[in-house]
């Protein structure tokens, strides 16, 4: 038994990290981060040490886990860009596996995907089929979770869906809308991250909420919850592509990639057979957020490029 007593969590300045780290400390766990963005404000204070990730400096990064007993990793990148890419955060994240491994780190909790797969067209899933079989071959205990879609007040799609309940005449859903996904809360994936942390034993948890809903009648509930009566219509791929890509030039963002679509449409983000861990319904939370939620759009290129800004700092000012 080692007398290492420190957790380190991946981009505890962000979003799923932040709520991973709070977990941790609430419980008296010494914590560290591994962050792009060193000077993002710190949430924590002198609470949570943040470390740059230094991909390319071995050495050091092997350093900063030095003490760590348990490395909670949500490190990925969301779509493909000028300045980031699937394959860059494959290779990064191999590259933590290893100086994990060097530090003689006992325990990574991963945060995956649910239906990873090394054949899939979709870099997306393919690269975190990568990372799962790369962190089970380093021999290190190991719990995956694969979540579908994570909610909460920094998330991104539920949010952003509001958004356009709340400022289009018309709201375009993909083909006929039945694809469906399970959106698990912040909390609960992080509460989930934080027990896995203590668990000697390699497992993968289907990290799906309690509610399954078709895309369409997941536009209907927020539409219904925020007091919107808004018409809905099916759209082709195509079509509903070139609708976001004028709102991403409107927001300089990237509303939806076509990739993501695919994804959606092919139910790569349900898992029939998995039994929920979530405990906070996404109808529920809906309603206690109705009125704020959707109010302000929130950005993923704002947040990849102004890193020395919170969220929070960031929603308000967009």
């Amino acid at each position: 038994m080692s007398d290492k007593n420190t957790y380190a969590v991946t981009g505890a300045f962000g979003y799923s990290g932040k709520y991973i780290a709070a977990k941790l400390l609430s419980q008296n766990k010494r914590v560290i981060t591994l962050t792009n963005s060193i000077n993002r404000p710190n949430p924590f204070g002198t609470k949570v040490k943040a470390c740059k990730f230094n991909f390319d400096n071995q050495a050091e990064l092997v350093k900063s886990l030095s003490e760590v007993k348990t490395l909670i990793n949500t490190y990925w990148v969301r779509f493909n860009h000028k300045t980031f890419k699937h394959s860059e955060a494959v290779d990064n994240t191999l590259i933590l596996f290893e100086a994990a491994k060097a530090a003689g780190v006992e325990k990574i909790v991963h945060v995956s995907i649910s239906n990873p797969s090394k054949t899939s067209h979709l870099e997306y899933f393919s690269g975190k089929a990568i990372l799962e079989e790369a962190l089970i071959n380093t021999g290190i205990s190991h719990s995956i979770l694969r979540p579908t879609i994570i909610f909460g007040q920094e998330d991104i799609l539920i949010n952003n869906i509001a958004w356009m309940v709340r400022t289009m005449p018309i709201m375009g859903v993909f083909g006929d809308g039945k694809y469906k996904v399970q959106p698990i809360h912040v909390l609960d994936l992080a509460e989930t991250a934080v027990q896995e942390a203590e668990n000697p034993n390699n497992i993968i948890i289907e990290a799906i909420g309690e509610e399954t809903y078709e895309y369409k009648e997941l536009v209907k509930t927020i539409a219904n919850i925020l007091g919107i009566n808004r018409k809905i219509i099916s759209v082709s791929n195509g079509f509903g592509y070139f609708m976001s890509k004028i709102i991403g030039w409107w927001k300089n963002d990237y509303v939806v990639t076509r990739e993501e679509i695919d994804g959606l449409k092919s139910n790569l983000l349900y898992t029939p057979d998995a039994k929920p861990i979530g405990k906070i319904k996404l109808s529920q939370w809906i309603q206690e957020n109705k009125n704020t939620l959707g109010k302000v759009y929130s950005n993923e290129l704002q947040r990849r490029k102004m890193i020395e800004k919170s969220y929070e700092e960031l929603k308000t000012n967009n």
